[in-house]
């Protein structure tokens, strides 16, 4: 069918990550490709290299949106104020960004195949989000450990490096439960063992 004419189209690019998302949750990165997503939305593909250079782009994009919906998931797990310390309070806070972080990973694991690996040809730093900054889930975990330090739960010679290994532990977790031997455990295993590794590296690190 002959494409739309995008000028008077709406918000094509909002549609266009909207489309690859879908793609992406059913089938992971592989699946995103830009033609095909046009041909979906009935719009040309000339269209959508007015929003996107190539589909690198928009992989990116696409993960922009998955790793702010990383963070929603982290951040409701976050404990409401109460009368705890302030170290209760920080080392709470840091449990639920590695917890929020696996449980994420693992109801969406076509999100998350592509949340910060899905565009691995895309030259420049790993950590470098599409508007340059740091990208979401990486800041707030940086933030929780710097609060942990200021609660007195993080010595302050011990800080530095620290988010490698939380990061490094939860994401090879989250790549275990989803694509290696726990992915035929039990929910209810796996959740325990999660709730493990998280306790584990959080004392490790102090």
């Amino acid at each position: 069918m002959p494409g739309r004419d995008t000028y008077h189209h709406g918000n094509l690019r909002a549609e266009l990550i909207e489309a690859a998302l879908a793609e992406a949750r059913e089938s992971g990165p592989q699946a995103i490709g830009l033609r095909s997503i046009t041909r979906k939305l009935r719009v040309s593909p000339n269209a959508a290299y007015r929003h996107f250079d190539d589909r690198n782009a928009l992989i990116l994009a696409v993960a922009a949106e998955i790793q702010n919906k990383m963070v929603d998931e982290m951040r409701s797990r976050m404990p409401p104020p109460d009368g705890r310390t302030a170290r209760e309070k920080a080392r709470s806070r840091l449990r639920a960004v590695g917890l929020g972080y696996i449980a994420f990973a693992r109801s969406e694991p076509g999100w998350f195949a592509l949340a910060f690996f899905g565009a691995r040809d895309v030259p420049g730093p790993p950590l470098e989000s599409t508007d340059g900054g740091t990208p979401p889930p990486f800041a707030l975990l940086t933030e929780t450990l710097d609060e942990l330090v200021a609660a007195g739960g993080l010595a302050p010679e011990r800080r530095d490096g620290a988010e490698w290994a939380c990061w490094s532990a939860v994401h090879g977790f989250a790549e275990l439960a989803n694509f290696g031997p726990l992915a035929s455990h039990d929910d209810s295993q796996v959740t325990a063992l999660a709730e493990r590794v998280v306790d584990d590296i959080i004392s490790g690190i102090a």
